[in-house]
């Protein structure tokens, strides 16, 4: 890639460049007199902070794709609906700072919630359509709007060509891919696959809400994908099956959904690529989770259960 050292002002440590408003970032960029640079191909990851190793793959996909790499950190209130933990969701910009100099940033976008929403909640938010009231919307009414119209706003004051997003939020992953496609969006949407601990529990930031014992049963989420996905040759009620397994031996799991969908998260079909979701509460914490799946043969009875 094309070495680029954009006009501003860079931190005495050596890391990347830190903007907390849009005429900041605008001005970092080389944006503002309002024109887009045009020799640079500039890569996003949006991130809500409290990062980790999930985090620096998909900041090295970006990094592969683009000649200036910027991280959004923003934890964002429109995609928490009431009850969930936007007061206690972690924030640790210090340790993000770090790993993001490490893995090859060159702007930290951090704008705070006045900076995002002037004025409070907008009034005109992007509507994520019917895929967004299945699964984990089911469960938490609002949530994707309020992801797609961060995201919205981050496309437009960044003006990435290329975002980079973890398919461990697979569902949020579809959707931006649909509003892209349905707004004219010019930007690509990587996805890149969920990184995992040794034992196979999938990265998250919340994972350190979870005791010792509590993580121990969350790894019936990662058992029950790997059976399910394993068990493709069988069909779709073959997957749905050996997945179901694994997670009744589990009781102190709460599961909410395991659902069996095509990959754009419609029916499965009765051979070929689909994916396997599945979404449980362990103690307070509500985990996801989710593997590609290839089927062989067998029904079209994928919705969850």
């Amino acid at each position: 890639m094309t070495s680029l050292a954009p006009s501003r002002s860079v931190s005495s440590t050596g890391g990347p460049v830190v903007t907390r408003t849009a005429d900041d970032l605008a001005a970092a960029l080389g944006r503002s007199g309002g024109s887009r640079r045009t020799n640079a191909r500039t890569a996003l990851v949006p991130t809500m902070g409290a990062l980790h190793a999930g985090h620096a793959a998909l900041l090295d996909q970006a990094r592969d794709r683009g000649d200036l790499l910027v991280a959004s950190i923003f934890v964002n209130p429109l995609q928490f609906g009431a009850g969930e933990d936007l007061d206690r969701y972690p924030r640790t910009f210090d340790d993000d700072l770090q790993l993001c100099a490490a893995n090859g940033v060159d702007m930290v976008f951090a704008p705070t919630v006045d900076t995002m929403y002037p004025g409070g909640r907008p009034q005109v938010t992007v509507q994520p359509g019917p895929l967004a009231e299945t699964l984990d919307g089911t469960s938490r009414p609002g949530h994707f709007g309020g992801v797609l119209t961060v995201v919205a706003k981050l496309f437009g004051l960044v003006r990435p060509d290329v975002a980079v997003f973890g398919h461990k939020d697979y569902q949020q992953l579809v959707l931006i891919r649909r509003m892209v496609t349905d707004l004219c969006m010019p930007v690509d949407v990587v996805g890149v696959e969920t990184v995992r601990e040794a034992d196979g529990l999938a990265l998250s930031s919340r994972n350190a809400y979870l005791s010792a014992e509590e993580r121990r049963a969350a790894l019936a989420l990662s058992r029950a994908l790997r059976a399910g996905s394993a068990a493709g040759p069988a069909g779709v009620d073959g997957v749905l099956g050996a997945a179901r397994d694994v997670l009744a031996g589990e009781p102190s799991l709460a599961v909410d959904y395991l659902a069996l969908r095509g990959v754009d998260l419609d029916e499965p079909p009765a051979s070929g690529e689909a994916r396997l979701l599945v979404a449980a509460t362990a103690g307070t914490t509500r985990l996801i989770d989710n593997l590609p799946v290839l089927l062989r043969h067998g029904t079209n009875e994928g919705t969850p259960q």
